[in-house]
This record gives C-alpha cells, structure tokens and sequence, in this order.
C-alpha cells in the first residue's frame, strides 16, 4: 500500500541522538534545544521560541499567557483540529467558531468581525495546508478591538504572508503568539513535538516559567536568582533531548526537504488540473498574499457520497487517502452545552475535502500511480453519464 504518511530521515538524527544520550543529559533545555531555538529565531525572525512537545501544549501555553478567564470568549475555526479550541476552553473560554472562505478552508476575516464581542479575548488563525489566512486583515480587527492573535502555524513552517506595502514576514512572527508542530505528518518531524512562539518580550519570562511547571527554574540556571521554586501555573511541557536532536537535524535540511515537497505538489496539481477543468475536482488556492510550503495536497469533491467512493476506489488500489477535520460546531463535546450553529463552508470541506498521500520518500511512479487511478475513476463516472 502507499500510505498517507510516512515518517522519515534525512540526514543526521541518529547521529544527534547518540550525541545527546553521550552527552549525559537527555532531559530537556540541552544544547540541542538550544540549537533548534537560535534556528527558528535566526530564519524565521521570531522574537523567542520554546521548543514543546507538542503544538497542542504551545496552545495551551498561549492560552495561559493570554490570561484566559471562565466566560472570555475566544475565536476558532470550525474547520481545524480540536486543539486550536480546546486550549482556551480547558482555561474556561468559550469559544466562538467562525467560518472559512467558500474557496479555501482558511477562516473568513468577514465572519470573524461579525462575532466579536465586548468577551472577545482572542482570535485564533489556523493557517491550513500552511497557506496563509490573511493576516494583515485579522491584525488590524485585533488592534481595533484591543485582542491577542495566537496563529495556529501547526501546519506553516517555512510559509509566508506578503502585506499590503509590500512588507514579507514568516507565518508564527505576525501575531503575539504562534504554535507549530513537528508531528511526524508534517513537514518538519521528530515524531510529536512543537514550539511556541512569542512575538512580545513581555510575555518572555512567564512563559519560560510556565513551561517550567510553574518554577522560575529556567532563571536560576543562568544564574538570575539563586533558588527556583513555585511561582506561576504551569506545566511539563519541554522536550527531551532526543527529540530535539532529532528536530535539529531535519531543520539542517529543511531547504532540501522543501524542495522534494514543493516538487510533488506541483506534480499533483499539474497532473490532476484536467479534472478540474472538466468540473469533477477542485484544486487548492493559493492567495496572492501568501505562499505554498507544501504542507498537503487536497482535492474537493463535489459531494460526500462521490468522495466517499473515492476513497474506497483508492484503497482497493492499496492507496491510502484520507478525509480531513470534522467541523468542531457539530462535534459531541460543543453541542453538549451549544445549541447548533450553521457554518456551511466548513461543512462542505469536512464532506469534500481529500487529502492524498504525500511525504519525503513518496516516489515520483508512486505519485503517478495516484494521478492515473484518480483519473481513471473520474472517467469512469463520465463514461456513465
């Protein structure tokens, strides 16, 4: 079978590894950790990282930083994952989901001045296939309504926005605070990890305390004060070093990864744009405002049913796409306690949308393998018409 995901390596993680385990520390904060961090600072132009062992754990960081209270309300897509919601709701937000564009599954900065309130704490862009949201649209809303921006980049590594006079800047250095991921179906991997990103120097010290459970530790290792103890909420949330090592060596090659995946993109969108034209697919957008890491590759279906058929059609080949997010306004947990909400653009995308196979070592006769047999199912519906 081809598989949707397949971890990989590229360079010198095993070699890193080794180094991090001889070196007598493997706990987090090493020198691999602090190599990972002066990377994303120095490329990406990030005021301060901190490597997390998860996007999800970055969110909830943010959270915390963002003084999250019972009642305060917090702006999410309804086309994400569940952990750009539940970050804020496990600090007592409640969250307020918006919908995306009718084109791209990004969120709709139209829809997100239509739901802000005097509770509006929060608005939380999550960049999907790590194809900018428009920032510049959703920054000037925040300063209007005096709000934080967390960015969802769990998607965006090396992904831009270009704002109106012209101005460039990386995904995650836009808003006050950014998470990302290193899950082993991104770009970047090292089997889970992430880190959050913090766009103001003010938040510099609290949050290395609460990665730090709470403890001014961090402090008291570069000599600042002479004991740590308890002073803040927080959590568990640094990586070890194994994790790091392995992160450290697929940032080295993150130009080399980025070209094998931007190449397999543009093979999956040239080769499959004739069904576009005929109608039966919809490929993604890229807004002129932004740019393609290559994150995924989907496809739009006309309808669940025919995506659905899809699916099946390919796996009986041994290939293995999948469908995508769930729209979080239907999900069992929000209508626990919500009465249902109508977001029709995310429905479409959670009923459409079709991610196909796409890693590192995904092979070129692989690739057109997937190209021909979705091909071949198209024409067979065409042929029955």
């Amino acid at each position: 079978m081809i598989p949707f995901n397949k971890p990989f390596i590229v360079g010198n993680e095993l070699k890193y590894i080794e180094e991090a385990v001889k070196s007598g520390k493997i706990s987090g904060d090493g020198i691999f950790t602090k190599k990972c961090h002066a990377f994303f600072e120095e490329k990406f132009g990030f005021q301060k990282v901190l490597l997390t062992t998860s996007c999800t754990d970055a969110l909830e960081m943010a959270a915390i930083l963002c003084d999250i209270q019972q009642g305060d309300e917090v702006i999410v897509p309804s086309y994400t994952f569940v952990s750009s919601a539940n970050a804020f709701v496990l600090r007592g937000a409640k969250i307020v989901f918006v919908d995306s564009y009718s084109d791209n599954p990004n969120m709709d900065p139209v829809e997100i001045e239509k739901h802000i309130t005097e509770k509006t704490k929060v608005i939380v862009p999550v960049h999907y296939a790590g194809v900018a949201c428009d920032m510049e649209k959703i920054m000037n809303l925040a300063k209007k309504h005096n709000l934080f921006v967390v960015e969802d980049a769990a998607q965006a590594i090396d992904s831009y926005y270009t704002f109106s006079d012209g101005t460039k800047k990386a995904l995650g250095s836009i808003g006050d605070f950014a998470a990302f991921s290193f899950h082993e179906t991104k770009n970047i991997i090292s089997g889970e990890g992430g880190i959050l990103v913090i766009n103001n120097p003010t938040y510099n010290t609290r949050a290395e305390i609460i990665r730090e459970k709470g403890t001014n530790r961090s402090a008291f290792f570069r000599g600042e004060v002479n004991k740590y103890g308890w002073v803040d909420l927080g959590s568990s949330f640094l990586p070890s070093e194994i994790l790091s090592a392995f992160l450290y060596a697929q940032l080295e090659n993150l130009d080399i990864i980025q070209q094998k995946r931007i190449r397999i993109w543009e093979q999956y969108y040239s080769n499959l744009m004739p069904l576009q034209e005929k109608g039966f697919i919809k490929l993604p957008e890229i807004p002129s405002y932004a740019t393609n890491n290559a994150h995924m590759f989907y496809v739009i279906c006309r309808s669940y049913e025919e995506r659905s058929s899809l699916i099946q059609y390919l796996k009986a080949k041994d290939i293995h796409p999948v469908f995508h997010y769930l729209s979080l306004n239907k999900s069992e947990f929000f209508l626990k306690d919500n009465s249902p909400v109508d977001i029709p653009n995310s429905d479409h995308f959670t009923d459409c949308l079709l991610r196909l196979p796409f890693y590192y070592e995904l092979e070129e006769s692989e690739q057109k393998s997937i190209n021909s047999l979705i091909h071949e199912y198209f024409s067979s519906l065409e042929s029955q018409i």
